[in-house]
């Protein structure tokens, strides 16, 4: 089994899952919801942008949202998945809707008062380079908010797959440890950075796959195994995940990490 702690799916790879995705990810998307209304209320207060950059902004919905909460300020959406934005473009929120990479924003130096990436990042090799260009870009006082995943997110999955072959299944996550070390060397002062769980619950084991492909989440990794899987590996998932059933169903763990990172003047 290949570590936590390999390598991350090719960014070719995450863009054209999710533009794929991009008809089939609202109808699945509570978990993204749910932690993306949370990252609004992790925002300080009495915080005001004049212009915002949501970050890896999928189908748009919280480039609506922010535009929703900050009406008088001009909202760019920036994702790297060309279907996500054809999606999002005639639903509007943001003012411009942009190609573009969160390791090399297309973007000029102090640029955005707000960066607002909601479970984006953890697609991202480089988060140092993510952390890099986002203090490039953002204005003095700026805040960059995002939420990402840490190790421990699906654990149920990964551990049943164990049980099962030693393939990797399950996407890789960086360790809180390493979202800790590179948001103190990034620059930005540390306004909070935390983790939480959360956990959904699923009747079947059908039902998480099926929402893990229509969100493009399924696995990117390296290294992952080709072609169909056998019905009898599957068979020994079903009865190795079973072992985790509670009263609610089975449970689909996610460990998210919440920052927010401000450019001091």
């Amino acid at each position: 089994m290949v570590s936590d702690t390999g390598s991350l799916p090719d960014k070719r790879q995450v863009a054209a899952s999710f533009s794929r995705a991009a008809d089939s990810y609202d109808s699945v998307a509570a978990l993204q919801r749910a932690v993306g209304n949370a990252l609004l209320r992790h925002l300080p207060g009495d915080f005001a942008p004049e212009d915002w950059l949501d970050l890896g902004s999928g189908t748009g919905y919280f480039s609506r949202a922010l535009a929703e909460r900050f009406p008088d300020s001009d909202g760019l959406a920036l994702d790297i998945a060309e279907g996500m934005l054809r999606h999002a473009r005639p639903l509007g929120g943001a003012s411009r809707f942009v190609a573009g990479d969160a390791e090399r924003l297309p973007l000029v130096c102090d640029a955005r008062s707000l960066i607002f990436s909601s479970l984006a990042v953890q697609w991202c090799a480089d988060f140092a380079a993510v952390l890099a260009e986002a203090r490039r870009v953002l204005k003095p006082g700026g805040v960059f908010a995002f939420s990402s995943l840490c190790v421990g997110t699906l654990q149920e999955l990964r551990d049943s797959w164990q049980a099962v072959d030693g393939f990797v299944h399950v996407n890789r996550f960086r360790r809180l440890e390493d979202y800790q070390r590179l948001c103190a060397d990034s620059g930005l002062a540390t306004l909070e950075l935390a983790t939480r769980p959360e956990v959904l619950y699923y009747p079947d084991l059908r039902t998480l796959t099926h929402e893990l492909k229509a969100l493009g989440a399924h696995n990117l990794n390296p290294g992952r195994p080709g072609g169909l899987t056998g019905r009898a590996r599957i068979l020994a998932l079903v009865e190795a995940y079973e072992r985790f059933r509670q009263p609610q169903g089975l449970p689909a763990t996610y460990q998210v990490v919440y920052g927010v990172l401000k450019k001091e003047v």
